[in-house]
């Protein structure tokens, strides 16, 4: 990551006028090193979301699990869920304290809220990394950085540049991003409501990431690493035949016939005994056409 200025110029009209049709573009560089003051002691708060939660500023790590009041903890991490959006005091204090009175839940987050701006200041971050608007509280897109919002953009552009037929892109962009997701959002409140539903979504963008890194293997032929992705999903989930599909395909594109075979009756067996469900018409057909018909009746 850098840090980038961008400014604009307006042309005179003089200019303008005679030459009318031409676009002009100027680019100014600056020798390496050099840093525009008003950014000093600026960077970004860097939030890591997924897996362990974790604070860094200029590639330093803030100690949060060591933090005096670990409820300013917990409040950083209302306000991440709903990044860039304003979260009313009331939200926060029904969140973090149900069934406190208003009056000490309002204490008790005046504290917190002070409480964690200090320590952000103290680190380095933006004066107003959280805002206050009204009787809510921002925390300010422009001023984080956050591994969940890099891990989508990433999986995002990965899937534009397989579309565009730019594999080894794509598997580059798909392996960036699975190296940041080190585990679920905000693993640690697996039960909170106010964060359920992008934990959810953030799932369903690693198991589309993983359906792009198993296409992106196969198509350059590295079978056994495909393979691999797809039982990462199944374990994730093992309800998404398309993943099961993709498994017997690239077993059979290397050769293992038989150990497909045997990975579909074990994923059936496991299927049934968890789930109560068989598989599908499409997993059949396609178990049927790689393995052979004559298999089916055993199954």
């Amino acid at each position: 990551m850098i840090t980038a200025g961008i400014s604009t110029l307006v042309i005179p009209s003089k200019v303008r006028e005679e030459e009318p049709n031409e676009a002009v573009a100027v680019v100014f560089l600056r020798e390496a090193g050099w840093v525009d003051p008003e950014l000093v002691g600026m960077q970004p708060l860097r939030i890591f979301t997924l897996g362990h939660f974790g604070l860094a500023i200029a590639g330093k790590g803030l100690e949060v699990d060591n933090w005096k009041r670990q409820q300013a903890v917990l409040v950083l991490k209302c306000l991440v869920s709903q990044l860039g959006r304003p979260v009313h005091r009331e939200r926060l204090i029904d969140w973090l304290w149900p069934g406190v009175d208003a009056t000490r839940g309002w204490q008790r987050l005046k504290v917190n809220i002070s409480f964690l701006r200090e320590k952000l200041r103290h680190a380095g971050a933006a004066n107003e990394t959280i805002e206050t608007v009204g009787q809510s509280y921002i925390l300010r897109s422009d001023a984080v950085w956050v591994d969940s919002g890099a891990f989508v953009e990433l999986v995002a552009a990965g899937w534009r540049s397989l579309k565009d037929g730019h594999e080894s892109d794509a598997r580059a962009r798909f392996e960036e991003a699975q190296s940041l997701y080190r585990g679920e959002y905000l693993e640690d409140k697996p039960y909170e409501d106010w964060c359920a539903e992008e934990r959810e979504r953030l799932r369903e963008v690693y198991l589309d990431m993983l359906a792009g890194m198993a296409k992106c293997y196969a198509e350059e032929g590295q079978f056994m690493e495909a393979a691999q992705v797809c039982r990462a999903a199944l374990n994730n989930d093992p309800g998404r035949e398309s993943f099961l599909r993709a498994l017997l395909e690239n077993l059979v594109n290397l050769g293992q016939t038989d150990w497909a075979e045997s990975q579909f009756h074990e994923w059936r067996r496991n299927l049934d005994e968890e789930y109560g469900v068989q598989p599908t018409q499409e997993t059949m057909r396609v178990f049927a056409q790689l393995i052979g018909d004559q298999t089916i009746e055993s199954c």
